[in-house]
């Protein structure tokens, strides 16, 4: 069982085995597979399906509160009682297959090769209206939140904290690190896979029978937000928290008439092959959300784009309020529960837009009227800021492989620790926050507290049991990111705080932008075919910002690294003596595979009882979700 803070690894459903198979190709199941599909939820599966999502009424419902954790299997009422196992997962892989079949670009940044003579949003009332969802998403009560960071964290804190108020929610988001249904939560849970399963189905065929020329199925992306609308329809959710998938004005969420509120987190400077590079062009597509009257709040921007922001309100009426970041006081002692002080700029704007919501919606006098909420917080608010989970975003993981039965019995630990620290930050804002998070999360980590001695040379001299620590990075970040930019960020903001690095991994992520996968998709252990070239790219300017120079290795085009972990000294070497050598460059490494490098690190770590290896892994989601679902295996 993995060890984790704030509960950002939920217990996993007893899930259905099945793993991915790479030969079955989309085509040859089109035809056959949909009838065996549709077998997996029977009549009497959808009847209890539909009845489940009917027994709660519009509104605040009576019932017991509580911050308790419940068994998923309590708060996601699992259908199909009829259902055959054996069809299950072929089903789902299935699913995952056909959702891969609606991936229109090989990498992102690319332009869709959709050709249609609709536009995007045209394309996505057509769906709505195909589906017949047209009156069910205008009747649902949503808050549709935008930013360039903290919009997904903006999103977790207001679910967590209308659920805690007694609303059923449904909260869509993106993207998902390890499993699809990652993007769809009902009541604080991941959908189940067989409620996924019959929403999903259901959508496909509908809009297979409708495909035409100028109509072709939606795109990925598309199909997941008319499958959430489909989705928090059906199960009659109180109110759903909608994330912008990318920008505003065009994205396919924005098909949202009129929402009871919106919000635009911190604004930066991401996508910018899609939205424009600068900061008013990003701060208008984020504007574009906006809807005549409807209220909206942010929380402080630079001018350039606050003056963006004010000026679309200004011309559509829009009451915009400017949010403060969440005054610590206020939580009464209790603890946010997504780390990193810029996460009270997202929990201001998060309790603004619940306020904003229950008062328009009509649940505040219900619920608050008698309170004593002066300068306070209700009750329900802190629950939920203290029980709010989103994986991936400033996540503390001790590799369970190194956990050792020694020292829960008060016996000297006979394996090192290792501890992942995972966070996804992959622009220039988002990545100073995880090297301030960071640096700050290694110093109060962990049962050594007292730290003699930090050095420059990326080695902590612990205190009480003279524990050495050593930071890793593992890294990589997509080809249209400037790693110019992230890395230096990232050494710079950590190095201010004292938090230096060893040594630095450059790695290629498992998953890919053209596949989707499951959970219980097979993990590859070897790929010779893939392509380095990147991560050599990533390397040197690594081996520049260390060595203060132009870093030329000129064999390390040369040496394609095979799925063998790298050496041994890699770590062992003081990064004070870190400069190219015998044509090798020795303050990082570039490994061709994901599960090697972990496997590396544990067989360090077990075989090195005084050492504490810490390892950041960011710069990607996918690189992020991906050593997720390493160890969770």
């Amino acid at each position: 069982m993995l060890k984790f803070k704030n509960l950002f690894l939920r217990q996993q459903l007893v899930g259905l085995s099945g793993f991915y198979r790479s030969e079955r190709l989309f085509p040859s199941w089109a035809a056959s597979c949909l009838p065996l599909c549709f077998s997996a939820v029977d009549l009497a599966g959808t009847k209890n399906l539909h009845s489940h999502g009917q027994k709660g009424q519009k509104g605040f419902r009576e019932r017991k509160l509580s911050s308790q954790v419940l068994d998923p299997m309590e708060r996601n009422t699992v259908i199909g009682e009829n259902t055959q196992n054996g069809h299950l997962p072929s089903t789902y892989d299935a699913a995952m297959e056909a959702l891969s079949s609606l991936i229109t670009s090989k990498r992102r940044g690319d332009r869709s090769a959709i050709n249609s003579k609709y536009s995007k949003l045209d394309r996505m009332m057509m769906y709505i209206k195909i589906l017949g969802l047209e009156e069910p998403v205008e009747g649902l009560k949503i808050i549709h939140v935008a930013g360039t960071k903290g919009k997904g964290s903006t999103c977790t804190f207001c679910e967590a904290i209308l659920r805690e108020c007694g609303f059923k929610t449904g909260l869509f988001t993106s993207p998902h690190l390890i499993d699809v249904r990652e993007r769809f939560r009902l009541d604080g849970s991941d959908i189940s896979e067989e409620k996924f399963l019959h929403y999903f189905w259901e959508c496909w065929s509908q809009l297979k029978e409708n495909v035409r020329d100028d109509l072709p199925m939606p795109p990925l992306f598309q199909f997941l937000t008319v499958l959430a609308f489909k989705i928090f329809a059906s199960e009659k959710v109180d109110v759903a928290i909608i994330e912008v998938g990318l920008g505003g004005t065009r994205d396919s969420t924005n098909v949202i008439k009129d929402p009871v509120v919106c919000g635009v987190s911190p604004l930066g400077m991401d996508h910018m092959e899609t939205l424009g590079d600068t900061l008013e062009q990003i701060a208008s597509h984020k504007a574009g959300i906006f809807k005549h009257r409807v209220p909206a709040f942010t929380v402080p921007q630079l001018s350039e784009a606050m003056d963006v922001l004010k000026g679309r309100a200004r011309d559509i009426s829009v009451p915009l309020e400017v949010v403060a970041p969440l005054n610590r006081s206020t939580l009464k002692g209790k603890t946010l529960s997504l780390s990193g002080e810029h996460q009270f700029t997202n929990a201001g704007l998060a309790v603004a837009l619940c306020k904003s919501w229950l008062r328009r919606t009509g649940n505040w006098e219900k619920l608050f009227q008698h309170a004593d909420l002066e300068d306070n917080l209700p009750d329900a608010f802190l629950r939920g800021l203290s029980t709010a989970r989103l994986s991936g975003r400033a996540e503390i993981v001790l590799d369970p492989s190194t956990e050792s039965s020694d020292a829960a019995e008060g016996r000297e630990n006979t394996k090192g620790d290792l501890v992942y620290y995972l966070d996804g930050a992959h622009s220039p804002e988002s990545m100073e926050a995880c090297a301030r998070w960071f640096a700050s999360a290694v110093k109060e980590e962990g049962p050594h507290k007292s730290f003699h001695h930090v050095s420059s040379n990326g080695h902590i001299e612990q205190g009480e049991n003279k524990k050495v620590t050593k930071n890793i990075l593992l890294f990589n970040c997509m080809d249209v990111r400037d790693p110019q930019t992230l890395l230096p960020t990232l050494v710079d903001t950590c190095a201010l705080s004292g938090t230096y690095f060893a040594k630095a991994i450059f790695v290629p992520s498992l998953s890919t932008y053209s596949k989707v996968t499951s959970a219980n998709s097979a993990i590859p252990l070897e790929i010779p075919s893939k392509d380095l070239t990147w991560q050599f790219n990533l390397q040197r300017v690594w081996e520049k910002i260390i060595n203060g120079k132009d870093a030329l290795c000129e064999n390390s085009d040369m040496k394609i690294p095979e799925s063998s972990p790298p050496p041994q000294r890699l770590i062992d070497e003081d990064v004070s003596n870190c400069s190219p050598s015998d044509g090798e460059f020795s303050c990082s490494a570039v490994v061709s595979s994901l599960p090697t490098t972990i496997n590396w690190l544990r067989d360090y770590a077990k075989e090195n009882p005084s050492f504490r290896i810490q390892v950041l892994v960011t710069g990607s989601l996918h690189l992020v979700g991906d050593v997720l679902k390493l160890l969770r295996r």
